[in-house]
């Protein structure tokens, strides 16, 4: 996929993201459904890619610096997992401002750093976004009438938390994300949170989603079922074999075709 100025879709600002290589975009399938639920069309530039693979590794000094400069969050999130590789806990007191930043997305970079060196306090904050509705923030979100809409970055917030807390791959975070299934800021990322952090215990609650009324959280709970090699699941994906229902997304994909590739690469 070439780099450059793409559109992206997102819902009353909610951005979509996943990993491509080492560049942070936004994943096609939940991209593609926030697109189909509102329409919203967003610009980003993309760094090159030689922004991203060709740069000689930076010494930890000078990825705070960049990490400190940096105010696009997704962009910034890069800068963390590469302070995250240096593995050099020394870095946290720095950082620990950080955790109490007023724009959420910053404060949720800085947080992974934490939890993902060993800080209990990353893990905590991550959650604390999650659930947090105050109104004091950094506001990016528009509204539909042109000002800044609260709302919209309350839920543009708490969806970062919950991807965040597939990127740390924690397992503690499956009881905290199993209810928002049904939660309609987040639950279109939480089927891959729970595919990445990749334990067994998130089996049961995805295969209950596949009776979801909408088939778009029934194709995403299938992809995170093949994620995470649910052959428990064939039986219940054995049913879905004539539903014929289509996703808002990507190729307009139905459940049962989705089904169906499923089933041939657990079996």
């Amino acid at each position: 996929m070439p780099l450059g100025i793409r559109r992206f879709y997102a819902e009353l600002g909610r951005l979509h993201l996943r990993r491509m290589g080492e560049a942070r975009h936004f994943p096609a399938r939940i991209l593609k459904s926030a697109a189909a639920r509102v329409g919203v069309l967003v610009f980003l530039a993309l760094p090159s890619p030689q922004a991203v693979h060709g740069q000689p590794r930076s010494s930890v000094p000078e990825l705070l610096r960049q990490f400190e400069a940096e105010t696009v969050f997704w962009r910034q999130f890069e800068v963390a997992k590469a302070i995250v590789a240096a593995n050099v806990a020394g870095v946290l007191p720095r950082l620990e401002p950080w955790l109490t930043h007023e724009d959420r997305g910053l404060r949720g970079n800085a947080a992974f750093i934490f939890a993902r060196l060993g800080d209990p306090r990353g893990f905590d904050t991550i959650i604390a976004i999650l659930d947090d509705r105050s109104p004091n923030r950094a506001i990016h979100s528009i509204s539909w009438t042109g000002g800044p809409s609260i709302r919209g970055q309350i839920r543009q917030d708490r969806y970062y938390a919950a991807h965040l807390l597939g990127d740390l791959k924690d397992p503690r975070a499956i009881p905290i994300l199993v209810p928002l299934l049904t939660d309609p800021d987040v639950k279109d990322i939480v089927p891959w949170s729970l595919g990445q952090i990749g334990d067994k215990s998130a089996i049961q609650p995805l295969i209950g989603t596949l009776s979801n009324p909408d088939p778009s959280m029934r194709v995403l709970a299938i992809d995170a079922l093949v994620e995470l090699k649910a052959a428990e699941a064939l039986p219940r994906l054995r049913l879905l074999l004539n539903d014929h229902a289509r996703s808002n997304f990507d190729k307009l994909e139905s459940v049962a075709e989705a089904a169906q590739a499923a089933i041939a690469e657990l079996q």
